[in-house]
C-alpha cells in the first residue's frame, strides 16, 4: 500500500490507516463531508419539485424556468470529473472547504434573485462549485478507512447518494408550501456554514501539490466542458425540442463530438490529464461504473416518473407528491444498516442481484398502472424500489472503488459519480422520448376504438351529452371534448406502463451481467493498475 505508481503525487498517496480503530476526529470530518454531499445532491430534486412556484415568483416563461435545472446540471457534470485533479492539486481539505463555502454563498444568491437571468447564473455557480463535494466523499471513504470499516461507510454514502434525490420532492414541497420558494435555497445557508467550518478544522487526509497547477491541461478542460456540457444539454432538451429538428440541438451535437475528440486526445497524450481514464483498465471499476450508470437511470428516472404521473394524471400538487413519495425514502433509510450488515456476510454479486430483482419487481408491479392508482397502490412498489436501490448501491460502490489503489482513487471517484449522473440524464431523455412516442401511438389506437360506428362509444357519448345538456351546456361538443380528454389520459397511462416495463427488463438484465464481476478480496490489497 505504501508503494506509488509512476507519476503519482503526494496529494494522491494517502493510504488507509493501519488497524481498525477510526479516530473520532476523522469520523467527524467524514460525516461533515457526507452532509455537504447530501446538500449538493438534494438541491437538484428539492428545486425541481417547486419550479412552478419559482416561475411565478420570477415571472419566467415555461422555456426559461427549465434552465434553472439545466444550468445546474450542466455545471455540476463538468465539475464532478474535474474534482479529482483539483483534489490532488489543492488537497481534499481546501477543495471541499471552497466547494462548501461557494455552494453556500451561491445558495444565498439564488434566494436573492429578482429575475430569471440572475437565477440561471447563480444556479450554474451553485452546481459547478457544489459538484466538487460529491466525488471527494467517495474518494475519502475508500482511502482513509480500512476495508474492514466499509460495512459502515459504504452504506452511509450509498444512502446519501440515493436518499437525497428521493426525498427532494418531499422537502421541496414542504418548504415551498409552508414558507416560500426562497427557502429552497436559504435552508442551505446555516448548514453550509457549519460544514465549511467543520471541514476546514477537521479534514487532514492529504497534502496539496501546487506544482500540478503548472501542468494544468487547459485544452483538456475545454474539451471536457464542451463534451459534457453539450451532452447534458442535448439529453435534457432533446425530448422537448424534437431532437434534431431543433437547430441548437444540431449545433451542440457537433460541439459534443468535437469536444469529445479533444478531451480523449488530451486524456491519453497530456502529461497530467485533467481526467485519468486508466481506472477503466480495472475490470471491476469498469463494470461498477456501468452498473452505476444504470442505477442512475433507475434512481433519477423513477424520481421523475412518479411526480409526473401524480401531477399529470392524478392532479397532485408538489406537497402531495412529496408525501406520497416519502415511502421510498423511509425504505432506503431502514435498509441502509441491513445492507451494511449483509455486505459482511454475502457475496457482493448476490447482494447486487437481490437489489436488481427487487427494483425490477417494483417496476413490474407498476407496469399494471391505471389512472386511479394512489398511495395504496404505489406503496409496495416504492418499498421495493427503496430496498432494491440500497441493496444494490452498497456492493456496487465496494466493487467499483474497493480494488483501486489510493493513487487512482480521486480521479476514479469523479468518473464513477459522473456515470451515475450521465445515467440519469440519458435515462430521463429516453423516458421522455418514450412517453411522448408511446402516448401518440396509444392515442391513435384508442381513437380508432372510440370512433363513430362503434356502438359502445356512441352510447357513452350519448350519455355524456345528456349529462352536459342537463347542465345547460352544448352537450354534443362537451361530450366530444370530454371523450378526447379521456382518451389522452388513458394513452398517457399506457405510455407510463410501457416505460415501467422497459425498466423492468433493464434491471433484470443486470442480474446476468453480475457474473462478470470479480469478487473483491476482503483484505487491503488493491489493484495497482
Amino acid at each position: 500500500m505504501s508503494s506509488t505508481t509512476a507519476g503519482s503525487t503526494p496529494a494522491a498517496s494517502a493510504a488507509p490507516p493501519i488497524g481498525d480503530t477510526i479516530p473520532m476526529r476523522r469520523m467527524l470530518a467524514f460525516m461533515a463531508m457526507v452532509f455537504g454531499m447530501f446538500m449538493a445532491i438534494l438541491d437538484i430534486q428539492i428545486v425541481s419539485a417547486s419550479l412552478a412556484e419559482i416561475q411565478a415568483g420570477l415571472s419566467a416563461s415555461t422555456d426559461e424556468i427549465a434552465w434553472v435545472q439545466t444550468a445546474y446540471l450542466i455545471a455540476e457534470v463538468i465539475m464532478i470529473p474535474l474534482s479529482g485533479f483539483l483534489a490532488r492539486m489543492l488537497s481534499t481539505r481546501v477543495l471541499f472547504t471552497l466547494a462548501a463555502a461557494g455552494f453556500t454563498a451561491s445558495s444565498a444568491l439564488c434566494a436573492t434573485a429578482t429575475n430569471i437571468d440572475q437565477m440561471i447564473l447563480y444556479r450554474a455557480l451553485q452546481g459547478f462549485i457544489g459538484g466538487g463535494m460529491i466525488p471527494s466523499v467517495f474518494a475519502a471513504a475508500f482511502t482513509i478507512f480500512p476495508p474492514s470499516k466499509r460495512a459502515i461507510v459504504s452504506p452511509m454514502i450509498g444512502l446519501v447518494a440515493t436518499l437525497a434525490p428521493t426525498i427532494g420532492p418531499t422537502v421541496g414541497g414542504y418548504l415551498s408550501h409552508a414558507l416560500s420558494w426562497h427557502w429552497l435555497f436559504l435552508v442551505n445557508v446555516p448548514f453550509g456554514i457549519l460544514v465549511t467550518i467543520a471541514v476546514w478544522n477537521l479534514v487532514d487526509f492529504d497534502k496539496p501539490d501546487l506544482s500540478l497547477f503548472k501542468k494544468f491541461d487547459w485544452f483538456g478542460l475545454l474539451g471536457m466542458a464542451a463534451f459534457l456540457g453539450s451532452l447534458e444539454y442535448v439529453l435534457e432538451e432533446g425530448p422537448l425540442d424534437d431532437w434534431f429538428e431543433d437547430r441548437v440541438i444540431v449545433v451542440l451535437s457537433v460541439v459534443l463530438v468535437l469536444g469529445a475528440m479533444l478531451f480523449l486526445w488530451r486524456a491519453f497524450t497530456a502529461k497530467e490529464p485533467i481526467v485519468d481514464l486508466t481506472a477503466f483498465a480495472n475490470r471491476n471499476f469498469a463494470f461498477g461504473s456501468l452498473f452505476s450508470f444504470v442505477m442512475g437511470v433507475g434512481l433519477y428516472g423513477l424520481t421523475y416518473l412518479y411526480p409526473v404521473y401524480l401531477g399529470r394524471i392524478r392532479g397532485y400538487d408538489s406537497l402531495m407528491i412529496g408525501e406520497t413519495m416519502f415511502v421510498s425514502g423511509l425504505a432506503m433509510f431502514f435498509t441502509a444498516p441491513l445492507s451494511g450488515i449483509l455486505s459482511k456476510k454475502l457475496d457482493p454479486r448476490a447482494m447486487m442481484a437481490i437489489g436488481f430483482v427487487s427494483f425490477g419487481l417494483g417496476t413490474w408491479l407498476m407496469s399494471g398502472i391505471t389512472h386511479d392508482w394512489d398511495f395504496r397502490e404505489l406503496f409496495i412498489p416504492q418499498i421495493l424500489r427503496g430496498f432494491g436501490l440500497m441493496m444494490a448501491m452498497v456492493p456496487i460502490n465496494n466493487i467499483a472503488l474497493g480494488t483501486l489503489s489510493p493513487q487512482k482513487m480521486k480521479g476514479a471517484s469523479g468518473l464513477y459519480n459522473l456515470t451515475r449522473n450521465l445515467g440519469g440524464a440519458v435515462g430521463l431523455a429516453v423516458i421522455n422520448t418514450m412517453i411522448s412516442d408511446r402516448t401518440a401511438l396509444h392515442y391513435d389506437r384508442l381513437a380508432e376504438r372510440v370512433s363513430w360506428g362503434r356502438q359502445v362509444a356512441e352510447d357513452r357519448l350519448d350519455d355524456m351529452a345528456a349529462t352536459f345538456s342537463a347542465r345547460g351546456l352544448d352537450g354534443a361538443d362537451a361530450a366530444i371534448g370530454q371523450m378526447v380528454a379521456l382518451v389522452r389520459r388513458e394513452a398517457s397511462v399506457m405510455a407510463f406502463s410501457d416505460v415501467f416495463l422497459a425498466l423492468t427488463v433493464l434491471f433484470v438484465g443486470l442480474c446476468a451481467l453480475s457474473i462478470f464481476i470479480r469478487k473483491p478480496e476482503s483484505g487491503v490489497k488493491v489493484d495497482a493498475h
